[in-house]
């Protein structure tokens, strides 16, 4: 697989950011949930693709025929020479047709380590609100945390079966409050903010990170401003947008109306 060479405009984007661009090769592919599947890459250099724990990589992605598109993943695991991602499969989208259809034996080009949202080493404990397509990047963030830290998730699922959940390391204070969307639309923020009402936030210092629908992170985000969180305490960041395809390099239309 490492002698393949991937398309000149993955090659081009690679060297204008400065990060890597390979063929890989999918390995595994499992069905975790009803809106998750988990697709593992194998590279010899999937490690150095994958970055640190919040980075993200671009996927060349395409199915039926359709125009190859890229789109953004945020990295489960890595190993040495594989990575894996979970990748939401309800959206009508193609990079949700891609991960509904893709199987053991296919290539697809891999440009990354992309991402400017990491870990907080300096917070006491980690607030991580989104739905299940923040869920690869959230847990790859918990198994970071140093123990004793604390972890909040607030999650909103489509699917009782949508709640998975992840071995973290022993020693972590874990609260998991799972909501069900009910039927509510994927921009509607009721749920996850009344899931955060529930919640007394912790003492001492801390930080929230927003991953999921751009309206929704913005209400989220205005609710801990209320809470007393500062701009520096909140980290955010938008997979997609209700009624507004992503655009072809992966990222949903950020424009405030």
């Amino acid at each position: 697989m490492s002698d393949l060479e991937p398309h000149p405009t993955s090659r081009q984007l690679a060297e204008r950011l400065s990060i890597d661009a390979a063929v890989a090769l999918v390995s595994h592919v499992e069905t975790i949930s009803p809106s998750l599947r988990a697709i593992t890459l194998s590279h010899p250099r999937a490690q150095f693709m994958a970055g640190e724990p919040g980075n993200d990589v671009m996927v060349r992605v395409g199915a039926d025929g359709e125009r190859s598109v890229r789109r953004r993943y945020s990295v489960r695991s890595a190993t040495n020479e594989t990575l894996t991602l979970w990748v939401a499969t309800r959206h009508d989208g193609a990079g949700s047709r891609w991960a509904r259809k893709v199987k053991i034996g296919d290539v697809v080009d891999v440009v990354g380590p992309r991402g400017k949202i990491l870990l907080d080493p300096l917070a006491d404990w980690h607030l991580m609100m989104g739905d299940t397509s923040s869920l690869a990047a959230f847990y790859r963030l918990a198994d970071s945390v140093e123990v004793p830290g604390q972890l909040v998730f607030i999650i909103e699922i489509d699917d009782p079966a949508d709640a998975v959940t992840a071995e973290l390391p022993v020693g972590l204070g874990v609260t998991g409050i799972f909501v069900d969307r009910a039927g509510r639309g994927g921009n509607d923020a009721t749920g996850l903010l009344r899931g955060l009402a529930t919640l007394a936030l912790p003492p001492d210092l801390g930080h929230a990170y927003l991953f999921g629908e751009f309206s929704i992170n913005t209400a989220l985000r205005s609710a801990l401003i209320d809470r007393g969180l500062t701009d520096e305490q909140i980290s955010v960041k938008a997979y997609w947008r209700v009624g507004k395809a992503n655009a072809e390099h992966g990222e949903p239309d950020k424009t405030v109306a």
